[in-house]
């Protein structure tokens, strides 16, 4: 175990960004995935400032004299992974590096993700080593409402440089793993009973004494922001009597919902397209038992074909070493019906899109964050490797992984 982690303390080292300021910097590669259109044959994306300044073929778009070069066979927009608890769960999978969940309620939508976030957690610089440069994070499964979530860079020293939004959703559970037989709720009724009783007691006019109103408590300020569409709720939910359930809920309150993991969408595609509803989808090469016994390796491209919004994530894992990798499960995908542009947008733009960052991340335009990932070969073949990862403007790694 000492050696184990004296080896992870170096490749945390190896992998760490030498600065906190941006650089002016250019990436050129040989096939750059913009994900903005077709992609680019002897393709350079320019940086400055941390933003993309330029963007095109190496023959229209100047690289200014003295500016850093890096060079790949392929560049890509940085990864995004859509749902994950790294940061509040680390690689130990000790007491004290799972922040992840607090099982002294089942409903507690108040615990917020920055205050269990490690930006120095192994787990981070391990993802960003293979390209990750945004992460939606926060709390995990195993209770009914176990807290908040976060959107991060993977570069910052500090919770508060590496959130971007600090809060992004609310996190819910239904099913098996939010049940509790001892303290409640013991059945998938309850669970949707208590949530219910949350957005009910919330949509009450606030409590007046006298002619000050009495302020909110933590949790009803968490549930009015709910009600008014300011967040939305993510349901992690595989059955499709807990997707239907979180459907309901989302038609009665009239509120935002998001499905996470939905190992049998594939069941609901007229319901899902109805509801207007994005899926997280569940990691492609998650483990096939309990609630996901029904899972399917095509689920994301019957999604795809179907036109609903679909992002793929690494999930929440139980044991070491406590996180996938979205490149392998997008690669994964592609090899089971998913064409490979899909496979790689539902790690970077169509993720972006599923966790409202959009506007900043996903993809390769004038504008937006200067996060690439650059690779030896096809992102999505095994024998490929990430050469560099830039973040910000910053380069966050230079091994080869």
């Amino acid at each position: 175990m000492i050696v184990r982690i004296a080896k992870l303390a170096a490749l945390a080292l190896a992998i760490a960004p030498a600065s906190l300021a941006a650089q002016d910097i250019a990436v050129r590669a040989e096939t750059l995935h913009t994900m903005e259109g077709p992609a680019i044959s002897d393709g350079v994306v320019v940086i400055r400032d941390g933003k993309i300044a330029a963007v095109g073929p190496a023959a229209s778009t100047a690289i200014p004299e003295g500016m850093e070069v890096l060079t790949a066979t392929v560049a890509t927009p940085g990864l995004v992974d859509a749902r994950t608890v790294v940061g509040l769960a680390g690689f130990m999978n000790q007491p004290h590096d799972q922040d992840q969940l607090d099982g002294s309620a089942p409903v507690q939508p108040q615990l917020r993700a920055i205050d269990g976030y490690n930006p120095e957690e192994e787990l981070v610089d391990w993802l960003r080593s293979f390209g990750v440069t945004t992460i939606h994070t926060g709390h995990g499964p195993g209770a009914v409402v176990s807290g908040q979530t976060m959107v991060a860079k993977t570069w910052a020293k500090t919770a508060d440089a590496a959130a971007i939004v600090p809060r992004a959703m609310i996190a819910a559970n239904l099913g098996p793993d939010a049940l509790d037989r001892e303290k409640g709720p013991g059945t998938r009724s309850k669970q949707i009973a208590l949530l219910r009783a949350a957005l009910t007691a919330a949509r009450a006019p606030a409590s007046v004494k006298g002619d000050e109103a009495k302020p909110d408590k933590l949790d009803m300020q968490v549930w009015r922001d709910v009600l008014a569409r300011r967040v939305p709720l993510m349901v992690t939910a595989n059955r499709t009597q807990d997707i239907m359930s979180a459907l309901r809920l989302k038609d009665e309150f009239g509120i935002d919902v998001v499905i996470d993991g939905g190992a049998e969408s594939y069941l609901l595609i007229d319901e899902l397209r109805e509801a207007g509803v994005t899926v997280i989808l569940h990691p492609t090469m998650a483990r096939h038992y309990g609630d996901m016994e029904n899972a399917s390796f095509a689920t994301a491209a019957t999604l795809r074909e179907a036109g609903i919004p679909f992002a793929l994530q690494s999930g929440y894992e139980g044991y070491v070493p406590k996180t996938r990798v979205i490149l392998w499960e997008a690669g994964w995908a592609a090899a089971n019906g998913l064409a490979p542009e899909h496979a790689l947008s539902a790690i970077t733009s169509d993720a972006a899109q599923a966790i409202g960052m959009a506007d900043r991340v996903g993809s390769l335009k004038v504008g937006k964050d200067g996060d690439v990932a650059l690779f030896d070969g096809d992102p999505l073949e095994y024998a490929s490797h990430v050469t560099a990862v830039v973040i910000d403007g910053r380069v966050a790694s230079r091994v080869t992984r």
